[in-house]
């Protein structure tokens, strides 16, 4: 009780700001240094190329672009081979250093309530992503998905949040607490072991998304180190920090047309009702602003379009079926309305320069986390 006490006095103190659009805190990546070097890589070096401070894993209250963090996974998986750096960070982040929102989740009176409240509040320290809770029929789905287009290494920011959700249920449901399966919308890697290995459950790749699922019946329990009095402190200063926060309209656009399209709950028509703003409004904001909500629909589409066809193996019918689409036949002349090519060859095109990027790795183990760190030839951020 007294560890919990000083949680709660170290949330009453300077409220934290919320991250701006594409931004996100890195209180759950401080780890990453120390995951390159277990790896064999040299950090300053990874870093660098990635055009990332060295120092700024230092402290957990700094922001990093959620593109750059992706483009620094990207890296480290090309220079050592190891398929799951994303994992490994994630694995060794606690509810704990997840700041306000993950304190507030932690002393929150039912499992349901803290990743409700988690739901609501991550854009607070991530606004590249949204973590979206879902129930139905005796089971839930606690899940994260990257809504900023163009993100790079996606899957390895996913894998590394599907382990911070995992140890996030582990903290407020005890060590007995196991998903019924763990669903990832990427290919199946080379090796699994790391991921059997984590999440001890059973294991979906080429999913449609990114989720833990388990049985709502542990939404109901109470979490055994929760904190009624600091869950009431935490919750005003949540509302303190959400008070003070200057949304981004299309950021907040793109956040909420990801969950719509994630769970095909409620429609497009209903999201200016969600902001609280009359459609007409909403249109004469966007057009000042160079764009429209059709627009943004477009672009939402697309974008959980090219995650699905370029990490996964899902079959196109799938991939139609989960966007809405009549068939695939529809399917493709909307993603060749967007980029020019069919899905297909999009794919073969991504999967070309997979098999280019694998050979140039093929000198390094799978992970070689007992090599000794060697440096990174610098050169661009591609």
């Amino acid at each position: 009780m007294a560890e919990l006490s000083r949680q709660c006095l170290a949330a009453t103190g300077r409220l934290p700001s919320a991250v701006a659009e594409g931004l996100v805190r890195v209180d759950a990546l401080t780890h990453v240094p120390s995951v390159l070097r277990e790896i064999g890589l040299d950090p300053v070096a990874v870093l660098a190329v990635a055009g990332i401070d060295p120092t700024l894993f230092e402290d957990p209250e700094n922001e990093i672009a959620i593109d750059s963090l992706g483009r620094l996974f990207a890296h480290a998986v090309a220079a050592s081979g190891c398929g799951h750096v994303g994992l490994l960070v994630g694995e060794r982040t606690e509810p704990v250093d997840l700041g306000l929102v993950g304190r507030l989740a932690q002393h929150a009176p039912d499992v349901g309530t803290a990743l409700r409240e988690f739901s609501a509040h991550v854009h607070l320290r991530d606004r590249g992503a949204v973590v979206p809770l879902l129930v139905a029929n005796g089971i839930a789905m606690l899940g994260y998905e990257v809504y900023q287009p163009g993100v790079e290494a996606g899957d390895q920011i996913c894998d590394a949040s599907m382990a911070i959700g995992r140890n996030i249920m582990q903290g407020l449901c005890g060590s007995a607490w196991r998903p019924l399966e763990v669903q990832l919308a990427h290919r199946r890697p080379r090796d699994v072991l790391p991921f059997q290995r984590v999440f001890d459950a059973r294991l979906r790749f080429d999913a449609d998304r990114n989720a833990l699922v388990f049985a709502a019946e542990w939404l109901d329990l109470q979490p055994k180190n929760a904190d009624g009095k600091c869950f009431r402190e935490l919750s005003d200063e949540v509302a303190a920090v959400e008070s003070m926060t200057a949304g981004d309209l299309i950021g907040d656009l793109r956040r909420m047309l990801r969950v719509v399209l994630l769970t095909g709950k409620g429609s497009v028509e209903e999201v200016a009702d969600r902001l609280a703003i009359h459609r007409r409004t909403l249109n004469r904001r966007l057009r000042a602003r160079g764009t429209s909500l059709h627009q943004l629909v477009e672009q939402a589409r697309f974008e959980v379009s090219r995650q699905l066809v370029e990490n996964t193996r899902m079959p196109l019918t799938d991939i139609a079926m989960a966007l809405g689409y009549a068939d695939a036949s529809a399917f493709t002349r909307a993603f060749r309305r967007w980029t020019g090519r069919t899905p297909s060859a999009w794919r073969t095109g991504r999967s070309v320069g997979r098999v280019a990027n694998a050979r140039a790795a093929d000198g390094a183990s799978p992970c070689p986390e007992a090599a000794e760190p060697r440096r990174v030839a610098h050169g661009g951020s591609g």
